[in-house]
């Protein structure tokens, strides 16, 4: 697979559904402590995403960093956009902004999780 063939794949995945995790793993198999926290965030919010393995595939690996131009994985996409990797979901997570963002793009997500995550996180 040539990298224009890559990064034709990683358009046409997250254009074609409302929202994508690109990770190490799966959704029900994370490989690596930040993929595993950013899809227990959407699983937990049950929000439907498609998630891609970036371990399959070494194209698919450099190419979804070359395509945000973001260079660690996982990365979140909402709607074709480029939402952000571990640290940036869990900051939206605990400040709402991520379910603003899913409410903003028509994205079904369970709002008492999102709370219940929040309350969970709350600083005293």
């Amino acid at each position: 697979m040539s990298t224009t063939t890559a990064e034709a794949q990683i358009k046409e995945t997250v254009t074609s559904n409302p929202v994508v995790l690109f990770m190490k793993g799966n959704k029900t198999m994370p490989q690596c402590g930040f993929s595993s926290r950013v899809a227990g965030v959407l699983n937990y919010m049950g929000v439907d995403y498609a998630d891609v393995d970036v371990l399959q595939d070494q194209e698919i690996r450099q190419g979804i960093k070359d395509y945000s131009d973001w260079p660690t994985i996982p990365q979140l996409y909402v709607k074709g956009e480029f939402v952000g990797g571990c640290d940036i979901i869990t900051e939206m997570t605990l400040s709402g902004e991520l379910d603003q963002l899913f409410e903003q793009n028509g994205i079904a997500y369970d709002k008492d999780a999102a709370a219940k995550i929040r309350e969970a996180n709350a600083e005293d």
